[in-house]
């Protein structure tokens, strides 16, 4: 199988149980602990192509950093709201499973099983 890499947030129950879910079937993804090694823009723009989503659609809307940010203006940019998220990596939905060229929210916690075998 292609390798997996999983962005994981250990103090998320979310997190967790997907990383629970590809242990119980014996895989073991790269963990990518994003809190503490944010991804660069050019790493959050190749996500987002993976996911196939644009940028708003990867943003938590409840951190306070949303708020402070005043990133629910729709005259953003993707690149404006890319920058935030690569500089404020709390903004950043998780967990999310890298498969290959596809990617997938684990929200719930069963949507990586879409990307699985």
């Amino acid at each position: 199988m292609t390798d997996l890499t999983l962005y994981h947030n250990p103090r998320c129950s979310k997190s967790r149980g997907a990383l629970e879910i590809l242990e119980a079937r014996g895989l073991a993804p790269s963990i990518v602990r994003y809190l503490e090694s944010p991804p660069s823009a050019a790493e959050l723009r190749a996500l987002l192509g993976k996911l196939g989503l644009g940028a708003r659609q990867l943003l938590r809307t409840g951190e306070d950093e949303y708020r402070e940010l005043n990133l629910a203006d729709n005259g953003l940019s993707d690149e404006q709201l890319i920058d935030a998220m690569s500089k404020h990596p709390k903004l950043i939905e998780r967990p999310i499973l890298v498969v290959g060229d596809k990617a997938v929210i684990g929200r719930p916690p069963e949507k990586v099983l879409e990307l699985l075998p």
